[in-house]
């Protein structure tokens, strides 16, 4: 019966339309029949979206624009970056994402905009053909210069964040709306408040995620879909290059600047930049790999986390053998052991262990195995994600030392301890550009206890100058363990590879 629902459902919603994909959406098309044909075009290389779109305007009792959406279930966490192209007519012309329950020009909908003048709003059609709530009495934020926009779905409530470029997300609105459906349409539109001009505008950074559902199942088992994304950290620009319902994490770039590294049910795979067939590396027995791996400075070798049955902590091992490929050689004979990085002139191993069955600290390690040497003294507080700069003279790592996990930096001895970040956020995984010039990192929410990274939550990526400075955001996204956990910098240290996630539902 479900399925009869939604098959008549869809019929009802798309009448004698023809599908055009374009990009991750299923269809395109004018809504209200504005006198000026509107469209949407796709660059596929760019993974960016052209926005074309006339129309009298989103308002009233029915709706003129062009939209480009797909049909979604339950809740989502739509993101994207907008820009205008030229000057416009209008400066209420319109731009943003939209929920609608149909493609009928009075259905009930909500909007998260941006105005040709700069106006950020939140407004929604409450019943279908009612007219619709004016933001001067509702929600509106009047600053220049946003650029994303974020659109939140959790139950009946929708959420609206925005950001400019480099600084988090914040929220200007949130409404409850009882008229749209379980299913409705998620997508990108352009209005240009004029029937008779058409305007344009691109949309990049693209992201609808669908998040677990942990009202129900706060304890959900398995795991969520996947994707594989670089970035180039200097414009923000974001792609996309492998995709899979289940779970994989922690790229590594490879030497050569063509491939990276990642795990994937305890293997470690290599792929092209580009996307393309993954090619499985041989690391013999070690076939329960977790995602702390990492290529040493000079390219030739690699070291790895092996899961050793029947030991303490799950049985976390170090070992090394060549990027090539071949026999594991085992570096820490005490586990657990989460390795984290090499020293630059690959003789020492720096890791994370715990040997009192309590406490996680600092430790590093000849290459060739023997005595580990304990860098700090943890009591009470957490030590993780332990990297040397590239010159050697400093191991950097996160700690909650301060009450929030922050970054720090000590030299290799293990003295001269110092926070580098002082903010509300729990910030991981420091990682080192190859140059030494710039640290990425990633930011979970107050909401996630300091000492904990777990998968699954909104979080950011930030980037700050490894002299010191402000951090900024260069990504949003639904991830968090095994996202970032490893050295994921190209060798021209220009961008970065990462691990974003979200469900993968058919539709009804």
């Amino acid at each position: 019966m479900k399925t009869l629902v939604g098959i008549l459902w869809c019929c009802f919603i798309f009448p004698a339309m023809s599908q055009t994909p374009v990009g991750i959406f299923e269809n395109h098309t004018d809504i209200g029949k504005p006198k000026n044909q509107g469209t949407t075009v796709y660059d596929a290389e760019r993974q960016e979206y052209q926005l074309r779109g006339s129309g009298y305007n989103i308002w009233f009792g029915r709706d003129e624009f062009h939209y480009t959406y797909k049909p979604i279930i339950g809740d989502f966490i739509a993101t994207a970056n907008f820009a205008f192209v030229g000057k416009g007519t209008d400066p209420h012309r319109k731009i943003g994402w939209m929920a609608r329950n149909s493609v009928e020009e009075d259905a009930p909908h909500i909007i998260a905009t941006v105005h040709g003048d700069g106006l950020t709003t939140m407004q929604w059609r409450q019943l279908r053909g009612a007219h619709m709530r004016d933001p001067e009495d509702e929600i509106r934020f009047s600053k220049k210069g946003i650029q994303i926009i974020q659109l939140e779905r959790v139950g009946k409530v929708y959420i609206m964040r925005v950001a400019h470029v480099g600084e988090p997300l914040q929220e200007v609105g949130r409404y409850v709306h009882p008229a749209l459906q379980d299913q409705v349409l998620i997508g990108l539109f352009i209005s240009a408040h004029n029937e008779s001009v058409i305007e344009e505008a691109k949309a990049w950074n693209v992201r609808i995620d669908k998040p677990v559902d942990e009202r129900y199942n706060p304890n959900r088992e398995g795991f969520i879909g996947s994707r594989l994304e670089t970035m180039n950290v200097f414009d923000g620009t974001r792609k996309v290059i492998h995709e899979s319902t289940g779970r994989f994490e922690a790229p590594n770039w490879m030497p050569d600047g063509k491939k990276l590294l990642f795990n994937e049910d305890g293997s470690l795979f290599t792929i092209p930049i580009e996307g393309g067939a993954k090619v499985k590396l041989n690391t013999d027995f070690a076939n329960r790999n977790n995602n702390d791996h990492v290529i040493s400075f000079d390219g030739k070798m690699l070291a790895i986390s092996h899961h050793r049955d029947g030991l303490p902590g799950g049985g976390s091992t170090i070992y090394t053998l060549p990027l090539s490929g071949g026999t594991p050689k085992l570096i820490t004979e005490k586990t657990p052991s989460y390795l984290h990085g090499w020293s630059p002139n690959g003789k020492e191993l720096v890791f994370v262990g715990q040997r009192d069955g309590v406490h996680y600290d600092i430790y590093k390690i000849n290459v060739n195995g023997g005595e580990e040497i304990k860098l700090t003294n943890n009591n009470g507080f957490h030590v993780d994600g332990c990297e040397y700069s590239p010159d050697g003279k400093y191991i950097y790592y996160n700690s909650s030392e301060s009450g929030t996990m922050q970054l720090w930096r000590m030299k290799p001895d293990g003295s001269a301890r110092e926070q580098i970040t002082f903010d509300e956020y729990n910030d991981w995984f420091p990682h080192l550009s190859p140059d030494g010039k710039w640290i990425v990192f990633i930011s979970f929410p107050t909401t996630v206890s300091p000492n904990d990274h777990p998968s699954y939550k909104q979080v950011m990526l930030r980037l700050m100058p490894a002299a010191g400075g402000a951090p900024k955001v260069i990504a949003y996204l639904y991830g968090g363990q095994g996202t970032i956990n490893v050295p994921s910098w190209s060798p021209d240290s220009k961008r970065i590879a990462f691990v974003s996630n979200s469900e993968k539902t058919e539709k009804k």
